[in-house]
């Protein structure tokens, strides 16, 4: 697929099939987030790969009982290292949190290419995550995703998005 024809038709899926996802399609896309740049190629970020039914229902609790997230077959929690490196001014405390959103990002795209359905999850307990998946203290969870093969057909053209004239700037704020 084409990489455009993937960000064109990416949606945030809530409902997917009980199909196993085979190892080398789900390699591929694990491998699409390893890959992803960080800031002075620190690499931060760790995914836990779900695939046990009960921790997939005790993870979707933890995202405040979003409970679709259970019903893929995988659940990636999307984990960040506190590189105690600050890169520079304000954004340097978010340099872990930008780099794993990145990966996620790079993740999110590969599935999609593959078939597959994603829901970037950002509502959850971090501190209930880090313990139940005993994180060690300097990993906070960044993101989630279920990932798995949609129900229907989700992967349609954009709707409702914002004009690129008012999206873009060009120079100077308008």
């Amino acid at each position: 697929m084409e990489v455009y024809e993937a960000m064109r038709t990416r949606r945030s899926v809530r409902a997917y099939r009980s199909n196993p996802i085979p190892t080398e399609v789900l390699d591929r896309v694990l491998d699409a987030a390893r890959i992803a740049p960080s800031g002075s190629n620190r690499q931060p970020t760790r995914l836990i790969v779900v695939t046990d039914e009960k921790t997939r229902t005790d993870v979707a609790a933890l995202c405040h009982g979003q409970s679709f997230v259970a019903t893929a077959p995988v659940v990636i929690v999307a984990c960040g290292r506190d590189i105690k490196y600050h890169r520079g001014e304000w954004m340097g405390r978010y340099s872990a949190i930008v780099d794993v959103a990145i990966a996620v990002d790079h993740l999110t795209l590969a599935a999609r290419a593959e078939a597959l359905g994603t829901c970037w999850i950002g509502s959850f307990t971090n501190s209930a995550l880090k313990e139940y998946f005993k994180l060690p203290d300097d990993v906070d969870v960044v993101a989630l995703t279920p990932l798995g093969y949609p129900e229907g057909n989700p992967f349609t053209d954009p709707r409702g998005r914002i004009p690129l004239a008012e999206f873009a700037y060009r120079e100077r704020w308008q």
